[in-house]
């Protein structure tokens, strides 16, 4: 017999939700083998077995919060021949032995056991799979209550929701206590004019993260506009033969990721780090660019972009856009940034103030690309244009540093012959 745990994930990342069970109880496993996806604040987890055999009971259901170390599961001997019965006997027989714990007590104060049974929860006896637990719990259920299907007298799923369908029957103060607990649906909800909708684990830690940001840093926002004419003359003269020599397009991320990697070797305050009383100066340039996934925005990391040409940015972006989209992003990809740009262009947007991520304490925000009338010497003349922004730690960058390094960018990019000069 082996016990599934709940791995380490990475250093930042204490506990998951169990996303999906790939096994049941009952279901044959191989030693290797995946059995349970845990979503973790910044990526899919899935989890292997370190034994073969068969699963025997799932400790904890999809959607609960489980933490590292944790026991999930249990993987015994067996063939799993007769998908679900190993655990049905397991459940059985923990559910007779737990009257039997609070009962010691009675060798040392006969008086107690009665209140000691009586104490304990009619539906921690009840057998039920642990979907059907989460969702009696949901819905102020008890367990015992209701009639199950199976002639095992194991609580399903199903069983808990044809429960829930029966018209309301009168039922004791105490059992309507975990309704009251819940909020309680408005008159919109009922009628169908909105519908709740829990957030996911992920779409709750974004929320949590940018909320402590805010409160946490003296972030401040400086902003300027870049004439996109040069870099974007440069690209449509370049675009064909950097394909077909790099196998990979030439986009306008690799010039602005080359540039910010520039700047931060000139401005090195805006490439660190408040460890409480210190500062800590990264000599490494590990530029996180954000990509919008279903379940929120990801931050993937391109590794030593100062020691990176454009195609290999370019290859690199594009591969780790692709794993975000398909879920496959690794705790690796998403650990150890020093600074990060986000792209609100490519949504359209004019102009924003990003949100610093987690402990960095700087962020460049790109914007569309817009045409507008610009005096270019005694001259009006109607130039590609984009606002860029930068969010910055009023703690660790001054004023100076932030505006100065901003220029640099906008420089850079207007001049993108000297990029080359930048290594």
């Amino acid at each position: 017999m082996a016990e599934i745990k709940v791995p380490e994930l990475a250093e930042s990342i204490t506990e998951g939700t169990i996303a999906q069970w790939l096994k049941q109880p009952g279901d044959t496993v191989e030693k290797g083998e995946f059995i349970v996806e845990l979503e973790t604040d910044k990526v899919n987890v899935e989890v292997i077995s370190e034994e073969a055999g068969v699963i025997q009971e799932l400790m904890a259901a999809e959607g609960d919060t489980v933490e590292v170390g944790q026991v999930i599961a249990i993987v015994g001997e067996g063939s799993g021949e007769g998908t679900g019965a190993t655990a049905e006997p397991k459940e059985e027989k923990a559910a007779a032995e737990e009257p039997a714990k609070s009962e010691a007590p009675a060798t040392q104060e006969a008086n107690v056991e009665a209140p000691a049974k009586e104490e304990q929860s009619s539906s921690d006896r009840t057998i039920a799979s642990p979907a059907a637990r989460k969702l009696a719990r949901e819905k102020g259920i008890d367990l015992a209550a209701i009639s199950p299907v199976d002639p095992m007298g194991r609580v399903r799923v199903q069983d808990v929701e044809a429960h829930a369908s029966k018209p309301a029957q009168s039922a004791p103060a105490k059992s309507e206590a975990p309704k009251a607990a819940a909020s309680a649906p408005s008159s919109d909800e009922e009628n169908g004019r909105v519908v709740r909708e829990k957030m996911s684990r992920r779409r709750q830690t974004i929320a949590k993260r940018l909320l402590e940001v805010k409160q946490s840093t003296a972030m401040l926002t400086t902003f300027n506009e870049i004439d996109m004419t040069n870099v974007m003359a440069l690209r449509s003269r370049k675009k064909d033969d950097f394909l077909k020599n790099n196998d990979v397009k030439l986009g306008f991320m690799s010039f602005f990721t080359k540039a910010v990697t520039a700047a931060l070797k000139k401005y090195p305050y805006v490439n660190a780090e408040l460890d409480g009383n210190d500062v800590l100066l990264k000599q490494f340039y590990d530029v996180g660019i954000a990509v919008s996934t279903e379940e929120g925005l990801v931050v993937p990391i391109v590794r030593d972009t100062d020691k990176k040409n454009f195609a290999e940015i370019e290859a690199a972006i594009g591969e780790l856009a692709t794993k975000a989209r398909d879920k496959k992003l690794s705790i690796a990809d998403m650990t150890g940034g020093s600074f990060t740009i986000t792209n609100g262009g490519v949504f359209g947007s004019l102009m924003s103030t990003p949100i610093l991520n987690g402990t960095q304490v700087g962020i460049l925000g790109m914007h569309t690309i817009q045409k507008r009338p610009i005096a270019v010497g005694d001259n009006i003349e109607i130039r590609p244009m984009m606002y860029v922004a930068l969010s910055y730690d009023h703690r660790v960058i001054d004023g100076s540093d932030s505006v100065g390094f901003l220029k640099m960018v906008k420089d850079l990019i207007e001049n993108p012959e000297d990029l080359l000069l930048q290594g």
